[in-house]
């Protein structure tokens, strides 16, 4: 179900994109960085899924809170004149990464399992058969 919610919104995303306004030079810095924090509140989202351990208040917390903190991170280093925001990224990406070997590994686990069981079953059927 969680996975359909997420390629229901990424569809409905891109076709949103397509007809969204340009965004301006002045605000592109806030939305990169509230999209990068949301982007790392989802693949955390799906690594706990994978390990069994989804929160749906933890999730929506974290992603409405990570955005908006970046955001006033960004606000704050233009105020200051210091690219305060490319810390935030720096830490959302290192996350992102991090959340994506994890779900990288799951399945590969799961793949290499069901090749293993196949290649098992198909075993099992030839000497069934040479027995016979």
């Amino acid at each position: 179900m969680v996975y359909f919610g997420i390629i229901l919104g990424c569809l409905l995303g891109a076709i949103l994109g397509m007809h969204a306004p340009v965004i301006s030079y002045t605000y592109s810095s806030y939305l990169s960085i509230a999209i990068i924090a949301a982007l790392d509140s989802v693949f955390g989202g799906i690594a706990s899924v994978i390990k069994k351990n989804f929160d749906i208040k933890i999730f929506l917390t974290g992603f409405f809170g990570n955005a908006i903190l970046s955001i006033l991170l960004t606000i704050l280093g233009n105020k200051l004149n210091v690219d305060i925001y490319l810390a935030a990224i720096v830490v959302f990406v290192g996350r992102m990464f991090t959340n994506l070997a994890i779900i990288r590994r799951y399945y590969v686990e799961v793949w290499s399992n069901k090749i293993a069981s196949l290649k098992e079953k198909k075993e099992n059927e030839t000497d069934s058969n040479t027995t016979e």
